[in-house]
C-alpha cells in the first residue's frame, strides 16, 4: 500500500518518517480511471472496478427512461426522482434558481462551476455504495452490537478532532464490508478501528498511526492484525472508497436556507449523527438520509415551512418521500437522552455546537405522528 508517486523514486517510507508519521501507510494509486459515457451524452470519470462498469450504464439507462416515460416515474422509489430532480435543477428558469454556491464563487478549491455537475453524478453513482439489509445474514452480531461500535467510533473521531467527512466514510466502510463478509463478533471493533484507519487515510492529511488504532483497541489487536484486515476490507470492497455519504449531501443541502442559521446546522449535524447509530436509517440512500435530516431539523426547531419548493427542488425530494425517515430520526432524538450510548449526546451538548443536545425533544406520540 506504499505509494512511490509522491516521492518519484520509490523514497516514500523515508520522506513519511522525515514527516514524522513512522509506520503510515498511504493508499497507492490504482491506476484503473476510466470515462464513461452515459445515455444522456454525459462523461464520467472514476475508478472502475469490475462490477461497477456494466452497473452505471444499466443505472443511467434506467434513469434515462424514467425521464422519457412519466408512467415509470410514479412506479420508481426516492432515489429515481432524486436522479430527476437533480438533472432539472439545471434546466430551471433563472426566478426559480437559487444560487446556494454563491458565497463559494471567489475560492477556486470549491469549484462552484462544477458543483451542479458533481450531485448529478453523485446522484447517479449513490446507489452503488448504498448499503443492503444484511444483519440477518450475520451470524454473531446484531444491531445492538453495531450500536456500540459506531458510538465508540464517533467518540474517538471527536476526541481525535478528525475531519467530518471522516465518521461517515468509517461507517460506510463498516456496512459494507458486513454486507459481503459473514464475521465473528470478536471481529467487529477490529472491522471498526480498520475501516476508522481507512478512512483516515482517504480523508485526512495527517492520520495516526497503526499503533495508535491497536491502542484504542486496549491492544485487543496487534499492529499486524490491523493491516491485515485493512487489506481484507480493500479487496471485498474492490478499493471502492470514493462514495457519496450522507455527509457529502447535507454539506449541500443546509446551504439552501435563505439566510445562514447556525443552530439548524447544528441540529442536523446532531440528527445525522444519532442516525449512524441506527441501523434501519444507513439502509436508505445517502441523499434521501441527507434529506430527512434536514426535514426533522426544521421540524424539530419548528422551521416553518418544514418544506420548501426549493428544498425540493435543490434535493429532488417531496415530502412524502422523505417522511418515513424523517419520523425515525425524530423518535431516535426523542429517546437519545435515555441512552446508555451518549457520545453524540455529549458532543453536542458543548456549546461551540449550540448546545443543540439539550434542547427538548418532540413529543413523539403527538408531534411525529401528525408531521404532514
Amino acid at each position: 500500500m506504499e505509494n512511490n508517486r509522491t516521492t518519484g523514486k520509490g523514497k516514500g517510507k523515508a520522506k513519511t518518517e522525515e514527516r514524522g508519521l513512522g509506520n503510515r501507510q498511504v493508499l497507492g494509486d490504482i491506476s484503473n480511471l476510466e470515462v464513461l459515457k452515459t445515455t444522456d451524452g454525459n462523461h464520467i470519470s472514476r475508478p472502475i472496478t469490475r462490477k461497477l462498469y456494466a452497473k452505471l450504464l444499466a443505472n443511467s439507462q434506467s434513469t434515462a427512461n424514467l425521464l422519457l416515460d412519466p408512467k415509470a416515474q410514479s412506479n420508481e422509489g426516492g432515489a429515481a426522482q432524486g436522479n430527476k430532480a437533480a438533472r432539472e435543477v439545471l434546466s430551471k428558469p433563472d426566478g426559480q434558481h437559487v444560487d446556494i454556491d454563491a458565497d463559494n464563487g471567489n475560492i477556486d478549491l470549491a469549484v462552484a462551476e462544477y458543483l451542479d455537475d458533481l450531485y448529478i453524478f453523485y446522484k447517479l453513482t449513490e446507489d452503488e455504495s448504498r448499503i443492503s439489509d444484511y444483519m440477518n445474514s450475520q451470524n454473531e452480531i446484531n444491531e445492538k452490537m453495531r450500536s456500540i461500535t459506531v458510538d465508540w467510533l464517533i467518540d474517538v473521531h471527536w476526541r481525535f478532532n478528525l475531519m467530518p467527512e471522516t465518521i461517515y466514510l468509517t461507517i460506510n466502510i463498516i456496512d459494507r464490508y458486513l454486507s459481503l463478509t459473514v464475521i465473528p463478533k470478536a471481529e467487529l471493533q477490529l472491522v471498526g478501528i480498520c475501516s476508522l484507519l481507512l478512512a483516515c487515510k482517504y480523508e485526512e492529511i495527517v492520520t495516526p498511526k497503526v499503533k495508535v488504532f491497536a491502542k484504542l483497541t486496549d491492544d485487543a489487536y496487534t499492529n499486524q492484525q490491523i493491516l491485515d484486515m485493512e487489506n481484507a476490507i480493500l479487496e471485498k470492497l474492490e478499493w471502492y472508497l470514493t462514495v457519496p455519504t450522507p455527509y457529502m449531501f447535507l454539506d449541500r443541502f443546509i446551504r439552501v436556507p435563505e439566510q445562514p442559521d447556525v443552530e439548524l446546522k447544528n441540529m442536523v449535524f446532531f440528527l445525522a449523527e444519532l442516525g449512524l447509530m441506527h441501523y434501519q436509517i444507513v439502509l436508505h440512500c445517502p441523499s434521501l438520509i441527507a434529506a430527512a435530516t434536514v426535514f426533522a431539523a426544521r421540524y424539530t426547531l419548528n422551521r416553518n415551512p418544514f418544506w420548501t419548493e426549493i428544498l425540493k427542488l435543490r434535493t429532488g425530494y417531496v415530502a412524502e418521500q422523505i417522511m418515513e425517515c424523517s419520523k425515525m430520526l425524530i423518535r431516535f432524538q426523542s429517546s437519545a437522552a435515555d441512552s446508555k450510548l451518549d457520545t453524540v449526546i455529549q458532543k453536542f451538548s458543548s456549546p461551540e455546537r449550540g448546545a443543540v443536545a439539550l434542547l427538548p425533544p418532540l413529543d413523539p406520540k403527538h408531534q411525529v405522528n401528525n408531521l404532514t
